[in-house]
């Protein structure tokens, strides 16, 4: 973003004042000219390139827990280090208010996927180049939780005063199961309001997928591939069931309306098969497979439970068996962490908390923000959930998504810059 890009958007900001939304939203007041101007782009960008730096896949995030909770200290923030597992850490920061206001939790993950192939620069370089940051990770999602820190700068930085609590949590395991946010949670950390930078191109998603995983097994009957006549291949049988499943029919609950219907979605993302449950291949294409599986997740909405999902998914099954009495096929489930219910996210699209951060997106962006289900990130899984479980509510937005879970993966940094003002000014409104 250059010097005139950035000119005209804080003179924009400056004349936008409380028209957009009046007195929808929390202060109803005009962007903070000083505010915005204290976002410190060059600094912002330079958090970023160094945490793309820092290789912090799963169960490796510690080295980067250690140097955001150096970068929030430097700030001026009540910084530590949370250990979510013996040698396992996560950064926790919080900008404390005067007291007697609103608090609000920015909630984001440092762990990342794995690099796959396909890459043309250096995942771990921190490469900027043709308007965008790149890196592995860098949209799910180090984007979002160096643009909260960057927020944190802006506030200090214009010395504005808040009431409430800005706290930010870059918690681990939310790609395994989120690990990170239950630790900060039991530890006593909450807020009134949160926003969580799960990456939605800076969409504000009040509505996402909740999920199941299971395996399919098939069985069929082994046989030397001289007597194929008397064998059932257990891949024909899959074949079968996978078809089935992509196409499986949820039965609707009284809840069911097409945005909640919109969310549904089916991947089946490995398949193993050859001989016995422990799936020995050494026999090569020889001998007949009786044994193959398949992992399925299975996304819904909150109009759906686990119980309703699993009764149509053996139903179905069930009518593929009658139709073809050779296909055998169990379905296990994953058991669940003790004591972890099955939680979904959702607030009404009219909150406080949803208003507010729209009003400062149309303020800093000059458009609306899509605002719902939206597509594709309403599949995502993220650790909002957990946060409206344990009493607080708040919206999913954050930076990056175009170009997420992607050799290649990038940010662009327009929405980069802009998601530290967004946060910036939400806070303020939330906060004060």
């Amino acid at each position: 973003m250059n010097n005139t890009t950035l000119r005209s958007r804080r003179a924009f900001i400056g004349a936008a004042g409380a028209g957009l939304m009046g007195a929808a939203v929390a202060s109803a007041a005009p962007a903070d000219n000083s505010l915005v101007s204290a976002v410190d782009d060059r600094a912002d960008l330079e958090l970023i390139r160094r945490m793309v730096q820092i290789p912090s896949f799963s169960r490796e995030e510690t080295p980067l827990a250690k140097f955001l909770v150096e970068q929030m200290k430097a700030l001026g923030l009540d910084a530590q280090l949370q250990e979510v597992q013996a040698g396992r850490y996560q950064a926790i920061g919080i900008l404390k208010g005067t007291g007697g206001g609103k608090s609000l939790m920015f909630n984001g993950h440092i762990d990342t996927n794995p690099v796959g192939v396909g890459w043309t620069v250096d995942p771990l370089g921190g490469v900027v180049k043709d308007g965008c940051i790149w890196g592995i990770g860098v949209s799910n999602m180090k984007a979002s939780d160096a643009a909260f820190v960057g927020a944190a700068r802006a506030l200090i930085a214009s010395k504005t005063k808040l009431r409430g609590d800005v706290i930010i949590t870059h918690v681990v395991g939310e790609l395994t199961g989120g690990d990170g946010t239950r630790k900060a949670i039991s530890s006593g950390l909450k807020a009134d309001y949160f926003i969580n930078g799960e990456p939605t191109d800076l969409a504000l998603m009040t509505v996402h997928a909740t999920g199941i995983s299971v395996t399919i097994n098939t069985i069929g009957v082994t046989r030397h591939m001289s007597k194929l006549e008397e064998s059932v291949s257990a891949i024909d049988t899959m074949y079968k069931v996978i078809d089935r499943v992509r196409n499986l029919k949820f039965t609707d609950s009284p809840k069911s309306n097409p945005e909640y219907a919109s969310i549904r979605r089916i991947n089946v993302g490995t398949m193993r098969a050859g001989i016995g449950r422990d799936v020995q291949t050494w026999r090569g294409g020889a001998q007949v497979p009786d044994f193959a599986d398949i992992q399925v997740s299975i996304r819904y909405g909150p109009d759906l439970t686990p119980e309703s999902v699993l009764a149509d998914l053996n139903r179905e099954l069930a009518a593929l068996h009658a139709e073809d009495p050779r296909v055998v096929a169990e379905v296990v489930t994953r058991s669940r962490p003790t004591g972890q219910p099955v939680m979904t996210y959702e607030i009404p699209k009219d909150h406080l908390v949803v208003r507010t951060v729209a009003q400062h997106y149309e303020e800093v962006l000059g458009k609306k923000p899509q605002i719902g289900a939206v597509a594709p990130y309403r599949y995502y899984g993220t650790d909002s959930p957990q946060l409206q479980h344990a009493g607080m509510v708040g919206v999913v937005c954050g930076v990056g998504g175009k170009y997420n879970t992607m050799p290649d993966e990038r940010v662009e940094l327009t929405d980069f810059h802009a998601a530290s003002r967004i946060y910036a000014l939400t806070a303020k409104s939330l906060c004060s």
